[in-house]
Protein backbone atom coordinates (compact mmCIF):
# COMPACT_ATOMS: atom_id res chain seq x y z
CA UNK A 1 0.00 0.00 0.00
CA UNK A 2 1.29 3.77 -1.09
CA UNK A 3 0.31 6.10 1.35
CA UNK A 4 1.55 10.18 0.56
CA UNK A 5 0.68 12.69 2.92
CA UNK A 6 0.77 16.01 1.83
CA UNK A 7 0.93 18.59 4.28
CA UNK A 8 1.42 18.44 8.31
CA UNK A 9 -0.59 15.74 9.19
CA UNK A 10 -2.58 16.76 12.21
CA UNK A 11 -4.86 14.35 14.76
CA UNK A 12 -6.63 17.39 15.46
CA UNK A 13 -7.78 18.13 11.63
CA UNK A 14 -11.85 17.82 12.01
CA UNK A 15 -12.21 15.59 9.83
CA UNK A 16 -9.57 15.00 8.19
CA UNK A 17 -9.36 13.44 4.23
CA UNK A 18 -8.61 11.16 2.06
CA UNK A 19 -8.60 9.21 -1.06
CA UNK A 20 -8.10 5.51 -2.11
CA UNK A 21 -7.97 4.50 -5.39
CA UNK A 22 -7.02 0.08 -6.39
CA UNK A 23 -8.72 -1.42 -4.24
CA UNK A 24 -9.33 -3.78 -6.94
CA UNK A 25 -6.12 -3.73 -9.41
CA UNK A 26 -8.20 -4.32 -12.38
CA UNK A 27 -9.79 -1.09 -11.75
CA UNK A 28 -6.68 1.61 -12.50
CA UNK A 29 -8.74 4.99 -13.09
CA UNK A 30 -8.76 6.23 -9.05
CA UNK A 31 -5.05 5.32 -8.74
CA UNK A 32 -4.50 7.04 -12.35
CA UNK A 33 -6.03 10.44 -10.67
CA UNK A 34 -3.89 10.21 -7.72
CA UNK A 35 -0.96 10.24 -9.61
CA UNK A 36 -1.90 12.65 -11.83
CA UNK A 37 -2.96 14.93 -9.14
CA UNK A 38 0.97 13.94 -7.04
CA UNK A 39 2.16 15.57 -10.53
CA UNK A 40 -0.27 18.68 -10.95
CA UNK A 41 0.09 22.39 -9.50
CA UNK A 42 -2.77 21.64 -7.33
CA UNK A 43 -0.37 20.30 -5.10
CA UNK A 44 1.25 23.75 -4.25
CA UNK A 45 -2.14 25.46 -3.06
CA UNK A 46 -3.84 22.86 -0.62
CA UNK A 47 -4.68 24.46 2.05
CA UNK A 48 -4.97 21.64 4.63
CA UNK A 49 -3.93 17.43 4.77
CA UNK A 50 -4.76 14.73 2.94
CA UNK A 51 -3.89 11.67 2.55
CA UNK A 52 -3.71 10.08 -0.85
CA UNK A 53 -3.61 6.12 -0.72
CA UNK A 54 -3.01 3.33 -3.86
CA UNK A 55 -4.36 0.24 -2.18
CA UNK A 56 -3.60 -2.67 -3.77
CA UNK A 57 -0.61 -2.33 -5.14
CA UNK A 58 0.18 -5.76 -5.95
CA UNK A 59 -2.88 -6.53 -8.04
CA UNK A 60 -2.57 -3.68 -9.08
CA UNK A 61 0.89 -4.56 -10.91
CA UNK A 62 -0.73 -8.10 -11.98
CA UNK A 63 -3.50 -5.91 -13.27
CA UNK A 64 -6.22 -8.60 -11.25
CA UNK A 65 -8.99 -7.26 -9.30
CA UNK A 66 -7.41 -9.25 -6.43
CA UNK A 67 -4.67 -11.33 -5.63
CA UNK A 68 -6.21 -13.90 -2.76
CA UNK A 69 -9.56 -12.40 -1.72
CA UNK A 70 -11.62 -9.26 -3.11
CA UNK A 71 -10.10 -6.40 -0.79
CA UNK A 72 -13.66 -4.67 -1.25
CA UNK A 73 -15.36 -7.88 0.97
CA UNK A 74 -12.41 -8.18 3.38
CA UNK A 75 -13.23 -5.00 6.01
CA UNK A 76 -12.42 -4.78 8.45
CA UNK A 77 -9.59 -6.82 7.77
CA UNK A 78 -7.11 -9.27 10.42
CA UNK A 79 -3.77 -7.61 10.78
CA UNK A 80 -2.48 -10.81 10.87
CA UNK A 81 -3.67 -12.66 8.24
CA UNK A 82 -2.18 -14.91 5.68
CA UNK A 83 -4.54 -13.36 3.32
CA UNK A 84 -3.11 -10.53 1.60
CA UNK A 85 -6.20 -8.30 0.95
CA UNK A 86 -7.42 -9.16 4.95
CA UNK A 87 -4.11 -7.99 6.17
CA UNK A 88 -4.25 -4.88 3.58
CA UNK A 89 -7.96 -4.34 4.81
CA UNK A 90 -6.56 -4.16 8.43
CA UNK A 91 -4.04 -1.52 7.41
CA UNK A 92 -6.15 0.49 4.98
CA UNK A 93 -8.40 0.94 7.57
CA UNK A 94 -6.16 2.37 10.48
CA UNK A 95 -4.51 4.45 7.65
CA UNK A 96 -8.42 6.37 7.37
CA UNK A 97 -9.38 5.69 10.58
CA UNK A 98 -11.56 9.14 11.54
CA UNK A 99 -10.96 10.31 7.54
CA UNK A 100 -13.99 11.16 5.44
CA UNK A 101 -12.71 9.12 2.72
CA UNK A 102 -13.44 9.00 -1.34
CA UNK A 103 -12.57 5.70 -2.60
CA UNK A 104 -12.87 4.92 -6.41
CA UNK A 105 -13.69 2.27 -8.62
CA UNK A 106 -15.02 1.37 -12.53
CA UNK A 107 -16.88 -0.87 -13.98
CA UNK A 108 -18.31 -2.87 -17.06
CA UNK A 109 -21.94 -1.92 -16.35
CA UNK A 110 -22.36 1.76 -17.16
CA UNK A 111 -20.02 4.77 -18.33
CA UNK A 112 -21.19 7.46 -16.63
CA UNK A 113 -19.47 8.20 -13.31
CA UNK A 114 -21.94 7.57 -10.12
CA UNK A 115 -21.65 7.28 -6.38
CA UNK A 116 -21.87 4.56 -4.17
CA UNK A 117 -23.22 5.19 -0.50
CA UNK A 118 -24.42 3.58 2.80
CA UNK A 119 -26.21 5.00 5.93
CA UNK A 120 -26.70 8.55 4.44
CA UNK A 121 -25.65 11.60 5.88
CA UNK A 122 -25.68 15.47 5.50
CA UNK A 123 -21.78 15.34 4.75
CA UNK A 124 -22.66 12.46 2.48
CA UNK A 125 -25.19 14.56 0.42
CA UNK A 126 -22.90 17.22 0.80
CA UNK A 127 -20.15 15.36 -0.84
CA UNK A 128 -21.93 13.70 -3.50
CA UNK A 129 -23.64 17.10 -4.78
CA UNK A 130 -20.09 18.61 -5.18
CA UNK A 131 -19.52 15.91 -7.52
CA UNK A 132 -20.40 15.74 -10.79
CA UNK A 133 -22.48 12.49 -10.55
CA UNK A 134 -26.63 12.23 -11.54
CA UNK A 135 -26.69 9.37 -9.70
CA UNK A 136 -26.21 7.69 -6.16
CA UNK A 137 -26.70 4.11 -5.14
CA UNK A 138 -27.17 3.63 -1.47
CA UNK A 139 -26.21 0.10 0.11
CA UNK A 140 -27.67 0.71 3.71
CA UNK A 141 -27.82 -2.67 5.00
CA UNK A 142 -26.03 -4.58 2.03
CA UNK A 143 -22.97 -5.58 4.84
CA UNK A 144 -20.54 -7.91 3.39
CA UNK A 145 -17.13 -6.33 4.41
CA UNK A 146 -17.16 -3.50 1.56
CA UNK A 147 -15.59 -0.22 2.05
CA UNK A 148 -18.76 1.18 0.99
CA UNK A 149 -20.04 0.32 4.51
CA UNK A 150 -17.10 2.09 6.59
CA UNK A 151 -17.53 5.08 8.90
CA UNK A 152 -17.61 8.13 6.75
CA UNK A 153 -16.43 6.84 3.38
CA UNK A 154 -18.19 7.45 -0.17
CA UNK A 155 -17.48 5.96 -3.60
CA UNK A 156 -17.49 7.03 -7.14
CA UNK A 157 -17.93 4.08 -10.06
CA UNK A 158 -15.69 6.35 -12.47
CA UNK A 159 -16.77 4.65 -15.88
CA UNK A 160 -15.98 1.76 -18.17
CA UNK A 161 -13.30 -0.77 -16.45
CA UNK A 162 -9.65 0.81 -17.26
CA UNK A 163 -10.59 3.38 -19.96
CA UNK A 164 -8.89 7.09 -20.29
CA UNK A 165 -12.45 8.44 -19.82
CA UNK A 166 -12.90 6.61 -15.99
CA UNK A 167 -9.19 8.42 -15.39
CA UNK A 168 -10.38 11.44 -16.34
CA UNK A 169 -13.60 11.28 -14.46
CA UNK A 170 -11.86 10.23 -11.45
CA UNK A 171 -9.62 13.23 -11.62
CA UNK A 172 -12.35 15.32 -12.01
CA UNK A 173 -14.39 13.66 -9.35
CA UNK A 174 -10.95 13.71 -7.04
CA UNK A 175 -10.99 17.67 -7.95
CA UNK A 176 -14.46 18.51 -6.63
CA UNK A 177 -13.73 16.34 -3.27
CA UNK A 178 -10.40 17.74 -2.38
CA UNK A 179 -12.63 21.49 -3.30
CA UNK A 180 -15.44 20.52 -1.12
CA UNK A 181 -13.52 19.43 1.87
CA UNK A 182 -11.71 22.47 2.11
CA UNK A 183 -8.26 20.70 0.73
CA UNK A 184 -8.47 22.97 -2.40
CA UNK A 185 -9.57 26.13 -3.11
CA UNK A 186 -12.21 26.95 -5.71
CA UNK A 187 -16.57 26.92 -5.36
CA UNK A 188 -18.11 23.62 -6.30
CA UNK A 189 -21.10 23.79 -7.61
CA UNK A 190 -24.10 21.63 -6.56
CA UNK A 191 -25.28 18.83 -8.86
CA UNK A 192 -28.54 17.53 -7.86
CA UNK A 193 -28.51 13.63 -7.51
CA UNK A 194 -31.12 10.98 -7.70
CA UNK A 195 -30.81 8.52 -4.81
CA UNK A 196 -31.89 4.78 -5.45
CA UNK A 197 -31.67 2.18 -2.20
CA UNK A 198 -30.68 -0.95 -3.12
CA UNK A 199 -33.09 -3.77 -2.53
CA UNK A 200 -31.50 -6.87 -3.20
CA UNK A 201 -29.13 -8.92 -6.09
CA UNK A 202 -30.36 -10.85 -9.01
CA UNK A 203 -28.47 -13.73 -8.99
CA UNK A 204 -27.36 -15.86 -12.40
CA UNK A 205 -27.08 -19.47 -12.94
CA UNK A 206 -23.54 -20.15 -13.46
CA UNK A 207 -24.29 -22.51 -16.28
CA UNK A 208 -25.75 -19.52 -18.91
CA UNK A 209 -24.82 -17.18 -20.56
CA UNK A 210 -26.95 -14.05 -20.31
CA UNK A 211 -28.19 -10.50 -22.33
CA UNK A 212 -29.13 -7.42 -20.39
CA UNK A 213 -32.07 -5.36 -22.23
CA UNK A 214 -32.32 -2.55 -19.91
CA UNK A 215 -30.04 0.43 -18.85
CA UNK A 216 -28.47 1.14 -15.59
CA UNK A 217 -31.17 3.85 -13.60
CA UNK A 218 -33.84 3.48 -15.62
CA UNK A 219 -37.48 2.41 -14.79
CA UNK A 220 -37.83 -0.96 -15.45
CA UNK A 221 -41.81 -1.71 -15.16
CA UNK A 222 -43.47 -4.34 -13.53
CA UNK A 223 -43.78 -7.39 -16.40
CA UNK A 224 -40.78 -6.13 -18.52
CA UNK A 225 -38.47 -8.74 -19.69
CA UNK A 226 -34.98 -7.43 -18.59
CA UNK A 227 -32.80 -10.06 -19.55
CA UNK A 228 -32.51 -13.56 -21.19
CA UNK A 229 -30.50 -16.53 -20.93
CA UNK A 230 -29.30 -18.61 -23.97
CA UNK A 231 -31.00 -20.92 -22.58
CA UNK A 232 -34.49 -18.53 -23.42
CA UNK A 233 -34.84 -18.26 -19.99
CA UNK A 234 -36.85 -14.36 -19.57
CA UNK A 235 -35.93 -12.57 -16.37
CA UNK A 236 -39.77 -10.96 -16.17
CA UNK A 237 -39.31 -7.82 -13.00
CA UNK A 238 -42.40 -8.93 -10.36
CA UNK A 239 -42.60 -5.22 -9.26
CA UNK A 240 -40.87 -1.95 -11.07
CA UNK A 241 -37.34 -1.18 -9.74
CA UNK A 242 -34.34 0.82 -11.25
CA UNK A 243 -31.41 -1.52 -12.24
CA UNK A 244 -27.86 -0.69 -10.07
CA UNK A 245 -24.50 -2.08 -11.63
CA UNK A 246 -26.33 -4.42 -13.89
CA UNK A 247 -24.11 -6.28 -16.62
CA UNK A 248 -24.24 -9.59 -18.23
CA UNK A 249 -20.45 -9.80 -17.44
CA UNK A 250 -19.56 -7.95 -14.85
CA UNK A 251 -19.64 -10.94 -11.96
CA UNK A 252 -19.83 -14.62 -12.19
CA UNK A 253 -22.32 -15.29 -9.90
CA UNK A 254 -24.42 -11.46 -9.65
CA UNK A 255 -26.15 -10.18 -12.79
CA UNK A 256 -26.72 -6.84 -10.91
CA UNK A 257 -29.00 -5.52 -8.28
CA UNK A 258 -32.75 -4.09 -8.31
CA UNK A 259 -33.02 -1.02 -6.37
CA UNK A 260 -36.10 1.75 -5.89
CA UNK A 261 -35.30 5.95 -6.89
CA UNK A 262 -36.06 7.87 -3.56
CA UNK A 263 -35.83 10.97 -5.10
CA UNK A 264 -32.93 13.54 -4.18
CA UNK A 265 -30.22 12.25 -1.98
CA UNK A 266 -29.88 15.54 0.10
CA UNK A 267 -33.64 14.95 0.63
CA UNK A 268 -32.98 11.99 2.73
CA UNK A 269 -30.08 12.40 4.68
CA UNK A 270 -31.19 15.74 6.14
Amino acid sequence: MRVEVLGTWETTDTPPVAVVGAIHGDEPCGARAIERFLTSAFVETIRRPVKLIIANERALAAGTRYVDADLNRSFPGTADSDVHEEQLAADLLEEIAGCVTLGFHSTVSFAEPFGTLADPTPLKATIMEALPLAHAADFSGVVDGRSVNLPRFVNVEAGYQGSDTAAENAYECLLAFLRVMDVLPGEVPSTPTTHYLVQDAIHKATDQTYRVHVDNFERVAAGNVFATTTAGEELVADEEFWPVLLSATGHDVLLGYRSIRLGKLGDASS
